[in-house]
């Protein structure tokens, strides 16, 4: 069997796995899967590189309660199936790296316990993130294996950029702008270099729309600016997020309404974005769906506030070129592309009706000032290159 890379995606209520062979030409992935519903429902389910099941089981929620039980079950079922012996490293995302890490790592002691002290900074992250690989390091305690970094490639911003407008030493303490997403932005930022070379050395915003969501400005393919900060809550209204906030909301919460810190975080966190504003759904599909008027104006609120913000990165940019969609929302949902490109309108961005009801990859009509494009975000993917690079292997692809 060839070489393997396992690369491992875990959240607080999910963990995703897959399986790549390693391949001259490429990297083949193999098995897909992983744990849902952690807590609450778990679901195991795994497919093989053609989406065919090999496993689906369900658990009592008691038996798979965190994402350390989850992670030994998946190895279970891995080293039952004869596919552990392939495996020659794992990748993790990891959605912090603080002011230490500007680029993936193999993970020892030392690098685990700083990783661990930046779970305040995304709590319902970090430590969902970190579990799988002390449960890896217990059970093959000889296998590399690697972290990658959400924060990394805004790592390079300029200090405009990076900083907000609080007392310098707070700067030096790590209070600053770190932003998210970037293993999805790498990836597309590589893939748009492939699909179009020329737009790609321009201005372009990608827009990751997904249950978390962040807009990121690029220059020459290098992230200038995002919308997410210091924690993930900030930027756009995302599922259950609020996104950007007056802080003085904050303070009343505290002040007039006696709500203690983990209250207001269980709020801004679990409770806000879509879901708050709609008082019926995180899911866009479903306030599409709905004639309620609340339904109706969480979408709107959506849209508008990614063109909004959009607008804010083309100044950064010093205009824009490209306007990118991905992640689930941003690949999935023609109306919503359709309404955010409808807010751009005065910044002469025109969508192909019949491109985008059928999710071509290149969007813009004739006459848009600048092109519109979907293109499919593949995390695990650039996780998998990450970890190969780290392992002293030319990954597959890689200009991908």
């Amino acid at each position: 069997m060839s070489d393997g890379i396992l690369v491992v995606n875990a959240g607080s209520s999910s963990i995703k796995v897959k399986l790549y062979a390693i391949d001259d030409a490429d990297l083949v992935p193999l098995l897909s899967g992983g744990m849902s519903g952690i807590g609450s429902a778990p679901l195991l389910s795994v497919t093989d590189g053609n989406g065919a099941v090999l496993e689906e089981r369900r658990f009592e929620p008691g038996e798979i309660a965190d994402a350390s039980a989850a992670q030994h079950q998946l190895a279970d079922w891995f080293s039952r199936h004869g596919s552990a012996e392939s495996i020659i490293a794992v990748g993790h995302r990891v959605v912090h790296g603080g002011p230490d890490f500007a680029e993936p790592v193999l993970v020892d002691d030392a690098v685990l316990r700083r990783l661990e002290t930046f779970i305040p900074l995304a709590p319902l992250h970090q430590l969902g993130n970190l579990d799988p690989i002390r449960v890896l390091r217990q059970r093959r305690p000889d296998l590399p294996q690697v972290a990658c970094f959400d924060t990394a490639f805004h790592r390079g911003h300029p200090e405009l950029a990076d900083r907000f407008a609080l007392p310098r030493f707070l700067h030096g303490e790590g209070v600053r702008r770190y932003g998210f997403h970037g293993l999805s932005f790498e990836y597309v930022a590589g893939r748009l270099r492939d699909l179009a070379p020329g737009t790609a050395d321009g201005r372009v915003v990608v827009a990751h729309l997904g249950s978390g969501a962040s807009l990121c400005a690029l220059k020459a393919g290098r992230s200038q600016e995002t919308t997410m900060s210091f924690t993930a809550l900030d930027g756009l209204p995302m599922g259950t997020r609020c996104g950007a906030l007056d802080p003085g909301v904050v303070l009343h919460l505290i002040e007039h309404k006696g709500m203690t810190p983990a209250e207001i975080g269980h709020m801004l966190y679990r409770e806000s974005g879509l879901l708050g504003l709609s008082g019926l759904s995180n899911d866009v599909r479903t306030l599409l769906a709905s004639d309620r008027p609340e339904a109706a104006m969480a979408v709107a609120y959506f849209c508008r506030r990614v063109a909004q913000a959009t607008a804010a990165l083309a100044v950064t940019l010093g205009g824009l070129d490209a306007f990118v969609f991905t992640a689930g929302i941003g690949e999935n949902a023609p109306e919503i592309r359709r309404r955010i490109i409808a807010e751009l309108g005065w910044a002469g961005l025109i969508l192909s009706n019949d491109a985008n009801r059928s999710g071509a990859a290149r969007l813009d009509a004739e006459g848009s000032r600048a092109q519109i494009w979907i293109v499919p975000t593949d995390e695990e993917r650039m996780i998998a290159r990450h970890t190969m690079r780290l392992l002293g292997r030319t990954a597959p692809g890689a200009a991908a």
